[in-house]
């Protein structure tokens, strides 16, 4: 009885080395795979828009195609902070590069897209605006699933795959 015993232990310890301990390490390599697409994606989704001053339904939705690609579902976050057009009223001899001068308001992700939808697809942007983008995955990967199997380390709520960047827009996209 006791040989049968440290047999089968033996058999179920050689299972888990053999093929778990490898899924899991895929499963991490794949999820690895999938941060370096969506922060290079959406590093140059950000840095596109701010170099031309002009953002389009197309690049948001070939942006969102790109990060799509692998495999997983995503919350796209945008905000766009919009440098105010008349920042010093307080004074005669207002100064907008000066430090603290400049005041922005912010407009996010609904209304930026509710824009680009109503405006023929395009939303320009103006030097000195400041556009951000927030990605974070909303499925649970094989990564995930088998760390709250195996570990019960992460939660419902977390996300293992996100890409936050942002800048100032250089260039003004109006048409002059």
């Amino acid at each position: 009885m006791g040989d049968t015993l440290i047999t089968v232990i033996a058999i179920a310890l050689a299972a888990v080395l053999m093929f778990v301990f490898p899924l899991m390490t895929m499963a991490d390599r794949t999820d690895d795979v999938s941060q370096l697409t969506v922060k290079t994606a959406t590093t140059e989704f950000v840095d596109n828009v701010r170099t031309t001053g002009k953002l389009t339904l197309d690049k948001y939705g070939k942006f969102v195609e790109n990060i799509s690609s692998t495999g997983n579902a995503y919350d796209v976050e945008m905000e766009i902070k919009t440098l105010d057009e008349n920042p010093g009223k307080k004074t005669t001899q207002a100064v907008s590069e000066r430090i603290g001068e400049n005041v922005y308001y912010s407009t996010y992700t609904s209304k930026i897209l509710d824009d680009l939808n109503n405006n023929g697809g395009t939303k320009a942007l103006k030097e000195g605006d400041i556009f951000s983008v927030s990605v974070k995955n909303t499925n649970s990967t094989m990564a995930q699933q088998l760390k709250n199997f195996f570990y019960t380390v992460t939660g419902n709520d977390t996300y293992t795959i996100a890409a936050e960047h942002a800048g100032v827009v250089s260039t003004t996209g109006y048409a002059q």
